[in-house]
């Protein structure tokens, strides 16, 4: 179903995105600024399931996406996130925060060799800093994976890759995400502009 599809695909990229923050996100977050990206959402699924889609550019503010994510699918964020924060910086920069809890991921990741692995010492529920870019171009879009950080220590990207792979994947795709990988843009979204607190998607 096309609402179902453009709704999940949406919420699956902001996620992504959230994994790519400053040091605090200075705006103010609200329901009312949550509601308005969901109808900003509903708006760009009603235009995708048109017959013959209208060129449409519709601007994601940094709040409302912000918003969105902290009231809209708060209960729909993977259980072991929390907190998933967006700061759009431009010319399509972006950074993000998100809270791991690193019980609830090695509880349930497969068995590691735990002298060589840095995530097995982790406990509690931590703050990870990415940032990166994202590149769109006829419906096509690619994250460039910049640098990434605990504490401020710096995470090597194939670690970055492990916790994106297990918080994303789905029954539909249970290797979850690849930050190397191109994906589609939902919802016919031919091409997102990503300005300073802002990002354009485009029809």
């Amino acid at each position: 179903m096309i609402r179902k599809n453009v709704r999940s695909g949406v919420a699956a990229a902001l996620l992504a995105l959230a994994l790519f923050h400053s040091d605090t996100i200075a705006v103010q977050l609200s329901r009312e600024a949550g509601d308005r990206l969901q109808q900003k959402i509903d708006d760009i699924n009603q235009n995708a399931a048109a017959a013959e889609p209208q060129p449409k550019s519709t601007p994601f503010a940094e709040s409302e996406i912000n918003s969105y994510l902290a009231f809209n699918i708060k209960n729909k964020i993977p259980k072991g996130l929390a907190k998933p924060e967006i700061t759009i910086v431009g010319n399509g920069s972006l950074t993000g925060r998100v809270f791991i809890d690193f019980d609830e991921f090695n509880r349930n990741r497969k068995p590691q060799d735990q002298w060589m692995d840095p995530l097995a010492y982790l406990s509690g529920r931590i703050p990870i800093d990415v940032r990166g870019a994202l590149r769109t171009q006829n419906g096509r879009g690619q994250f460039q994976f910049g640098a990434a950080n605990i504490h401020g220590i710096p995470m090597p990207k194939s670690i970055v890759q492990e916790l994106v792979s297990y918080f994303s994947r789905t029954a539909q795709n249970p290797k979850g995400f690849n930050l190397d990988a191109p994906f589609d843009l939902p919802a016919k979204i031919r091409r997102i502009e990503v300005n300073k607190a802002e990002a354009i998607m485009m029809q």
